[in-house]
């Protein structure tokens, strides 16, 4: 029984593998590693422990993994211009909870972006951030729903004083004002800090902004989004050293004991090629974002942001009220192939969780497979024909993916490249 249950999951794993290779995946939190990424994906490194820093273990036999940690801390300070890079958290939300524990105490007012405006679970008291206080204040949004209103923001820090302003959202069409709100925080002593989960890799690519140098003090990230690695999380900042060792405190042995070094190891190889392929794949990115917004709205579908270009980012917003809603909109969706998640939109009341009017769609994964603008239309009116004329799609769905298979961006491509030279 135990050997057949074995071969049954294998068997789901394959069947998991084939299904996805036929699949548009438009989830804006999912990327796909490059093949050598994942070839080391079972590398000695999964068996092992490494407690503390490279030189300084707790355990024996870390020679390498020091080598791989000091390597990729190198190259992201490197992209990033920074000063400090913490890699030990596992997740992104690891990585707010170890700079949550160090810099937000019982009962400190924190404000930060609401689930309807797009914030994420970890910055909520039911996440991460309700472990250290209740007292957290949504941060105000102008009327779009999809910007700070800053008069009110302004209000709201001068009078309630918060110790720590979170920045950064899971709906992340557009900029955060890191430069406005660090001005008005640096007044009231309240520290910012700023959630890159989504955006890690916009960032490091130079397509959307630098919140370092605009006055956060750290920033947090999970780094498969945007950014094409294994699922960990990072924490970057410019701190004073003194400053600095709380957040190593934080994420040694505050928030992580062990950190899976097997992933470590492909976070350095993609930190490779992204410091290589990082800035055309970024750009790529968001020129997909914006015609995929463009496209979508050409089709007839209600497009959050029209005003504003549609996004700046990777993601686009859809209403889909009319087609019946999120839940059911993205089933039919996944029923034709096409994956993407169900999202509130900033308007909505939170009992709508379960049931929003929107969609959230990303570009990451199709743009590293070597999606542009073109193919980006192809997708807007397959939805179309899905969607709102009621058509299946999943045959055209899975003949139009059976040309993207290799991953771009990245040292399999130039592998490619070589062995087809004449």
């Amino acid at each position: 029984m135990n050997y057949q249950e074995f071969a049954r999951t294998i068997g789901l794993i394959k069947e998991q593998d084939e299904w996805r290779d036929r699949c548009l995946n438009l989830i804006a939190s999912e990327n796909v590693q490059s093949k050598k990424v994942r070839a080391v994906a079972g590398s000695d490194f999964v068996h092992r422990y490494a407690e503390g820093h490279p030189g300084e273990r707790y355990y024996k036999g870390t020679r390498y993994i020091d080598d791989i940690e000091s390597n990729v801390k190198r190259d992201l300070k490197k992209l990033f211009n920074c000063k400090h890079t913490e890699v030990r958290p596992i997740s992104g939300t690891n990585s707010n909870e170890a700079i949550f524990s160090k810099f937000v105490n019982a009962g400190d007012v924190v404000m930060a972006n609401s689930t309807p405006g797009g914030g994420h679970i970890s910055h909520h008291r039911m996440g991460a951030l309700g472990k250290f206080t209740k007292n957290i204040i949504d941060i105000p949004l102008s009327e779009d729903g999809y910007h700070v209103d800053l008069d009110k923001a302004k209000f709201l820090i001068q009078s309630t004083k918060p110790a720590v302003i979170v920045l950064g959202k899971s709906l992340f069409l557009f900029p955060e004002p890191v430069k406005e709100i660090s001005d008005i925080c640096s007044e009231e002593g309240t520290r910012v800090i700023y959630d890159a989960a989504h955006v890690l890799g916009l960032i490091a690519g130079k397509r959307f902004q630098d919140p370092l140098s605009e006055g956060a003090l750290l920033i947090t990230a999970s780094t498969h989004k945007t950014y094409f690695g294994p699922q960990r999380g990072v924490i970057i900042s410019n701190m004073d050293d003194a400053l600095w060792r709380k957040v190593d405190r934080g994420a040694f042995p505050g928030s992580s004991s062990n950190h899976h070094l097997g992933t470590l190891a492909q976070m350095a190889l993609c930190t490779c090629e992204f410091v290589k392929f990082g800035e055309a794949y970024a750009d790529q990115i968001i020129r997909n974002a914006k015609a995929l917004g463009v496209a979508l709205d050409k089709q007839g579908f209600t497009v959050e942001a029209k005003a504003f270009g549609f996004t700046e980012s990777h993601q686009v917003a859809v209403n889909v009220k009319a087609h019946g809603g999120g839940s059911h909109v993205s089933n039919l969706l996944e029923e034709n192939d096409i994956i993407l998640n169900m999202n509130m939109l900033p308007h909505e009341p939170l009992k709508n969780h379960d049931n929003p009017e929107g969609l959230r769609i990303g570009t990451p994964e199709m743009t590293r497979f070597g999606m542009k603008e073109p193919e980006m239309e192809r997708i807007a009116a397959l939805m179309k024909e899905c969607v709102i004329d009621g058509k299946t799609v999943k045959d055209e769905v899975n003949k139009f993916r059976a040309d993207y298979q290799v991953v771009k961006y990245s040292f399999d491509e130039e592998d490619a490249s070589l062995s087809s030279d004449p």
